[in-house]
């Protein structure tokens, strides 16, 4: 039988797995209390929240969660960010944040939207651009051939005019 202590840590993983877009699961051996906090501090404007988890609790949160693909993610000694919001964000802040303070920490990988993504595809995901630089090109796009075509009936009338201006004075003389 579970201590109460234990089934509250469950509870409240499990109501973090059902609310998280991504978890990124990664082995935190080797950081110093303060690089722990200097990671989460780093990864809460994301609306992130990095925990410590046991293997077994999280497991048994992933299946009561209703997404048991999630127990995949979970190897070794494992902290596990819960990115609640943009699912891009806290990938690209972990990482950055990663290579920035040369921190050695394995990731092991992560989850997205029913998926289980390896360290490659978590990296690969890191270089997107942000979602408004992408909502920002697709409306580039969409304007551009609008403009190109006023542009062309522009130059088309204007090179009428011209003929026009021309032929008056040609007949002018």
């Amino acid at each position: 039988m579970p201590t109460a202590r234990k089934a509250a840590m469950l509870e409240e993983i499990q109501d973090r797995m059902e609310r998280a877009s991504v978890l990124i699961s990664a082995d935190y051996r080797g950081l110093t209390v303060a690089q722990l906090t200097e990671l989460r501090r780093a990864l809460r404007p994301a609306n992130v929240e990095v925990k410590i988890v046991k293997n077994t609790l999280a497991s048994m949160a992933a299946k009561a969660a209703g997404h048991p693909e999630m127990a995949d993610v979970v190897q070794g000694p494992t902290a596990i960010a819960f990115g609640l919001g943009d699912p891009v964000q806290p990938v690209k802040l972990l990482t950055e944040h990663l290579r920035a303070r040369r921190m050695q920490i394995t990731i092991h990988g992560g989850w997205l939207e029913g998926k289980v993504l390896n360290r490659a595809e978590l990296e690969s995901i890191a270089t997107l651009p942000s979602r408004e630089q992408l909502v920002a090109e697709v409306v580039g796009k969409l304007k551009s051939p609008l403009y190109n075509f006023s542009g062309l009936l522009q130059s088309t009338i204007r090179n009428f005019a011209g003929l026009i201006d021309a032929r008056a004075q040609q007949l002018e003389a």
